[in-house]
């Protein structure tokens, strides 16, 4: 009896170091050491969106490995509907929201101050709110996800050395510039494009297009007949980037007439890279934003830790290093 005894307590302590709890004679069980926290979360798009499901991926993992309950909210990018989706999140018994920051600061200001005097936890993915994570960082408010002007000034100037671009050059950057902070990355392309000297025309992404890419099919094949000397297309959206050779098609060009390029990765762009429709993406990881910002509002909240702030942004993806991370596309990780 003291044989089985010693053998248990010996068991606890090792699976208490590795994350696990004894039931019995030596069956572990994983611990949830974040059990009772309630959260809500942000996916962005629509259900179904290739970029927000991703975020919904990594989120779900994060909620099965650490305990919590999460709800999760779909708001097909639409800024209003963000706005309108976080007030009824502050009548929610909840201990955190984790909110995209397209809507900018002074829209969620107030409902932010307003969460924070309640005891809510908020942080953001995706896009920053800066002024906010300034006020509230101590309490919780990070942001993990991309920095957004490097980060499209950085596909810019890769696509100006890759594909040789030269001055008078026409490229076409289709993004989302009417969103204070999250048209930084649209701003960046089209600044380095135009130091280099090419001609950058400009679309606004409509909030129509912005919860269903289909509906930009029209609005691309458009735009390139109308300039059929066009050599980049920016695709500022990560929807927009993966139904990219499904436009080209539409509008009569083969996978080498025209350059093209956007952000994120998903089945659908893997496939596009593959046949030569998508030229080159940069990827935010979303799956990471989607899990970190749990485990932020799981740790603040236990723990008292302050927010993070991490930039998920990586390197480029193209035909030479695609087969590395397709499988991972697929499974909806990358």
């Amino acid at each position: 009896m003291r044989k089985k005894l010693l053998f248990i307590a010996l068991a606890s302590v090792c699976a208490f170091l590795i994350g696990f709890t004894v039931i019995g004679y030596g069956v572990a069980a994983p611990i949830k050491h974040f059990e009772g926290i309630k959260i809500r979360f942000f996916c962005g798009g629509p259900p179904g969106c290739p970029y927000a499901t991703v975020l919904y991926n990594g989120a779900r993992a994060a909620e099965k490995d650490l305990g919590c309950k999460v709800d999760y909210i779909w708001s097909d990018w639409n800024p209003r509907i963000m706005i309108e989706q976080f007030k009824e999140a502050l009548s929610a018994r909840v201990d955190g929201i984790v909110v995209m920051g397209h809507p900018g600061h002074d829209p969620f200001k107030p409902l932010i101050d307003r969460a924070f005097d309640k005891g809510i936890i908020v942080t953001t993915i995706d896009t920053p709110l800066p002024k906010l994570e300034a006020s509230y960082n101590t309490k919780g408010f990070g942001y993990i996800g991309e920095e957004l002007y490097p980060h499209g000034y950085a596909l810019g100037k890769e696509c100006i050395r890759r594909f040789n671009l030269k001055k008078g050059d026409r490229a076409l950057v289709w993004g989302l510039l009417a969103q204070e902070v999250r048209g930084l990355r649209s701003k960046g392309a089209i600044d380095v494009l135009k130091e280099a000297g090419l001609v950058v025309d400009y679309i606004e992404i409509s909030s129509d297009v912005d919860a269903d890419p289909s509906l930009g099919t029209p609005v691309l094949t458009g735009y390139i007949a109308s300039h059929p000397d066009i050599k980049l297309i920016v695709a500022d959206h990560g929807g927009l980037t993966a139904t990219l050779g499904t436009y080209l098609k539409v509008a009569g060009k083969g996978p080498d007439d025209i350059y093209a390029v956007g952000f994120d990765l998903t089945a659908a762009t893997v496939a596009a890279i593959r046949n030569g429709y998508c030229d080159l993406v940069t990827e935010a990881q979303p799956y990471l934003q989607g899990y970190l910002a749990i485990l932020q509002i799981c740790m603040t909240k236990k723990y008292g830790f302050a927010g993070l702030h991490i930039d998920t942004g990586v390197g480029f993806i193209d035909a030479s290093n695609v087969k590395f991370v397709a499988e991972l596309a697929k499974k909806g990780i990358r």
